[in-house]
């Protein structure tokens, strides 16, 4: 379909594109004029992606007349920034610019180049295309279509393939999810947790800053466990686990995402399960913390001593079937063998 209208970008277009893929632009309206794809306005940014989201978008959107925005994100891929690309239809404008704009869509994303477009959105009414329309767009599509059991057997296996498999597609899905940096004060909170000098962190996202923060490190029984899990926002912690097991006394390391339900913003919910991977992949890795559980919880009275216990050592369920000697047929003892001995047939003995 690209270029299928044989509408292009104008040399001035194509040169603000390259300047706004290096990150000074936060908002591109493009729009056809005369057959040529043209800048309709721009924005540089002010605050974060999802402050200046709705301040930007909604007063550009026009209630007759189609146009297409990119949108940049703070995230970054291989390529650098990451772009939400909106497609605005509203129902009053023409049939012929619906078709039209609809027809060059994929021309835009080929000038502007399809490898940093991380999503894109098409909207009808402003609702569609708002900050929480974008919410709800990231939810639906994060949201598991429903599975019959053959099917989720099947995705299972597919899951423990990618898991074993090394190639570039299995390390480019490590790199999914937002990263946010871990604030100095939490590295050296889990460095503390390593090496058994505290027993207890929380961390918790400053969305504004866009960081992992410390909370607090406050020495932590199992019985104050579920004192420490907030009731009304989400939260990580680590835990190290003292307990016996087997005759061993052990100190494992739990890792618990608090989520309590939808007393949580969409946000908060997309932005803490978005970073839970990359965080938990740099604990491990960079800061060498071994964790014997991970965990996702909605509320504190969950987390009872036999339910941490179950959790780090899990029941076997497996029972080994003693091998039975399989039975011949009922009635029946089989063929008889014959063995001659000497003298028989005329022989001489």
């Amino acid at each position: 379909m690209s270029h299928q209208t044989g509408i292009h970008a104008t040399p001035e277009l194509r040169e603000f594109f390259a300047k706004a893929r290096s990150g000074s632009v936060r908002l591109i309206k493009v729009v056809i004029v005369d057959e040529q794809l043209v800048l309709g306005a721009s924005r540089e940014p002010a605050r974060s992606w999802d402050h200046d989201y709705d301040a930007f978008v909604l007063p550009l959107l026009d209630a007759q007349e189609p146009c297409y925005v990119l949108y940049r994100l703070d995230s970054q891929n291989a390529q650098g920034y990451e772009w939400l690309f909106l497609s605005w239809s509203p129902d009053l404008s023409a049939v012929r610019q619906k078709m039209l704009y609809a027809a060059t869509r994929a021309t835009v994303k080929k000038e502007f180049g399809g490898g940093h477009i991380k999503d894109e959105m098409f909207g009808t009414v402003q609702e569609d295309i708002c900050f929480q329309g974008y919410l709800r767009h990231m939810t639906s599509c994060s949201a598991p279509a429903p599975l019959t059991a053959a099917e989720q057997e099947l995705q299972q296996i597919k899951i423990n393939e990618v898991k074993t498999e090394i190639s570039v597609e299995s390390k480019h899905q490590t790199l999914q999810g937002l990263a946010f940096p871990l604030q100095k004060e939490a590295q050296q909170a889990l460095l503390q947790l390593r090496q058994r000098k505290i027993n207890y962190v929380q961390l918790r996202l400053d969305t504004e800053r866009e960081t992992i923060e410390l909370v607090h490190t406050n020495p932590t029984e199992i019985g104050e466990l579920p004192r420490r899990i907030p009731k009304d926002t989400p939260r990580y912690h680590f835990f190290l686990y003292r307990h016996s097991h087997e005759g061993d006394h052990l100190e494992s390391v739990v890792f618990i995402y608090s989520m309590p339900g939808y007393s949580c913003s969409i946000k908060e919910r997309m932005l803490y399960s978005s970073c839970k991977s990359r965080l938990l992949d740099e604990v491990e890795q960079d800061l060498q913390l071994e964790i014997a559980k991970k965990m996702e919880i909605d509320s504190g009275e969950e987390l009872t001593a036999d339910f941490l216990y179950e959790e780090v050592h899990p029941k076997q369920h497996a029972f080994k079937q003693a091998f039975a000697k399989p039975r011949g047929p009922a009635g029946k003892r089989g063929m008889k063998r014959l063995i001659r001995g000497p003298g028989e047939n005329g022989e001489d003995s």
